[in-house]
């Protein structure tokens, strides 16, 4: 009996973690998702970045539509530079019909992504990576020991409403810090933006 506790004890310690996801100075993992291509996309597919800028948004979110654009510029700076854009959307198309998989490829479409935007179909890596919010940026480094590091997390910047009254782009300053050899100073911040709908806790209809 007492071995059973213990070993329940242990399951329910191992499901907190999870459910928190990554902090700074984690190992992240690398996963396999679909694009909107059609493919399927993984880290490892890129193996001449030096990090990627892991970012969960959407669709219909105000916030995510409002970074549409800036997501599009730090990828085309950045990616020459060793750190990608990676766009996932987490969301259920149950509870929100305009963040399915049809609507993504329109949306990409569109906009003209220059980055793979990726269906977490199962919502598994959200959860995986600790994403509450869209947009909710993930800043990974590769390092030669410890693999996938987790740099930064949180917001792009400082005003999502207004590109041009930005006072501190947390995102952008924080892959200048590692392309420079430093570290991200905020490393943390919070992310702003709508909730991750996610059908297993969404409240009956």
């Amino acid at each position: 009996m007492k071995t059973m506790l213990t070993f329940l004890f242990a399951l329910m310690s191992l499901s907190v973690i999870q459910a928190q996801g990554y902090k700074v100075g984690d190992k992240a993992s690398d996963f396999k998702l679909k694009n909107v291509d059609g493919k399927y996309v993984s880290l490892s597919d890129f193996p001449d970045a030096k990090g990627f800028v892991v970012i969960f948004t959407c669709n219909h979110c105000p916030f995510a539509k409002a970074y549409q654009d800036r997501i599009i510029e730090i990828d085309k700076t950045y990616k020459t530079k060793g750190y990608p854009v990676i766009a996932i959307n987490p969301n259920d198309p149950k509870i929100v019909p305009e963040d399915s998989f049809e609507a993504m490829v329109q949306r990409s479409k569109e906009k003209d992504y220059t980055f793979p935007y990726l269906f977490d179909e199962n919502q598994t890596i959200y959860k995986m990576y600790g994403a509450t919010r869209t947009p909710h940026v993930f800043l990974l480094k590769k390092d030669k020991t410890k693999g996938l590091e987790v740099k930064y997390i949180g917001t792009i910047d400082d005003n999502y409403q207004d590109p041009a009254a930005v006072k501190q782009k947390y995102l952008a300053n924080a892959i200048d810090a590692l392309l420079a050899d430093k570290l991200p100073n905020p490393d943390f911040t919070k992310a702003i933006g709508c909730s991750i709908k996610d059908n297993s806790t969404a409240p009956a209809q």
